[in-house]
């Protein structure tokens, strides 16, 4: 079995933590945070009707993060303000390191029992990026992607590197209109990037910051439903 370096928080739906899944839900946190962000988030969530549900809560390697003066915290890369022309540079090392690692959290939910196409891969702000770069790139196919207020990382390399297995994954892309931190325009940029190349893609504005809101959990319940529906 493949066992990531990095700290697991699990949670089993349904209230038996003894249950067997019959489906996944790999949760990414965003900048500054851990695993333990979205596990309240998690608990909302009503998946009765698909039975028992892990979600696996990963937290980030800790290392310095230049947008933030060096100081180090969980990031799953590392964030670089914009050049003098404006123009964005991204930590493609440190995305692809953090690929390889998510990837690898993949295949151990496989290799415990719960197939990909049983599996879904969510997150948020840096997690938002962190699971469109992988998902869309996973070599076997998934249930689903959720994506919350983030951005497409890599955006030039999709089209060679995107997986034949996910071409057509279901993607729910969601942003906050007032967003300060990530601009819902870099939001929308994904969704019109993954609408161009083929991906079903359910977009969602909600009247927010960088955050969650209620709507937008009752919005993920009922995608979740669909997608995962009956084993």
């Amino acid at each position: 079995m493949n066992t990531p370096s990095t700290e697991l928080l699990e949670w089993v739906s349904g209230g038996d933590a003894q249950a067997v899944p019959v489906a996944s839900i790999l949760v990414l946190h965003g900048l500054g945070a851990d695993g333990r962000d979205f596990v309240p988030i998690a608990q909302e969530l009503d998946l009765d009707a698909v039975g028992p549900v892990r979600f696996v809560f990963p937290s980030a390697p800790v290392q310095p993060v230049t947008i933030n003066g060096g100081y180090a915290m969980r990031a799953w890369y590392d964030i670089h303000p914009p050049g003098a022309d404006g123009a964005r540079r991204e930590d493609e090392a440190g995305l692809r390191a953090s690929q390889a690692l998510v990837q690898q959290l993949l295949a151990r939910e496989a290799d415990r029992g719960v197939p990909p196409e049983r599996t879904v891969l969510m997150g948020f702000s840096q997690g938002c990026a962190m699971t469109l770069l992988v998902g869309l790139r996973a070599p076997r196919r998934l249930a689903g992607l959720v994506a919350l207020s983030g951005y497409l990382p890599l955006p030039q390399a999709l089209e060679a590197e995107r997986s034949a297995a996910n071409r057509d994954v279901p993607v729910f892309l969601a942003h906050g209109a007032h967003d300060p931190v990530v601009d819902m325009a870099r939001g929308a940029s994904a969704r019109n990037i993954l609408l161009a190349q083929g991906y079903p893609v359910q977009w969602h504005c909600y009247p927010m910051e960088h955050s969650v809101c209620a709507q937008e959990v009752a919005d993920i319940n009922a995608w979740l439903l669909q997608v995962l529906g009956r084993p």
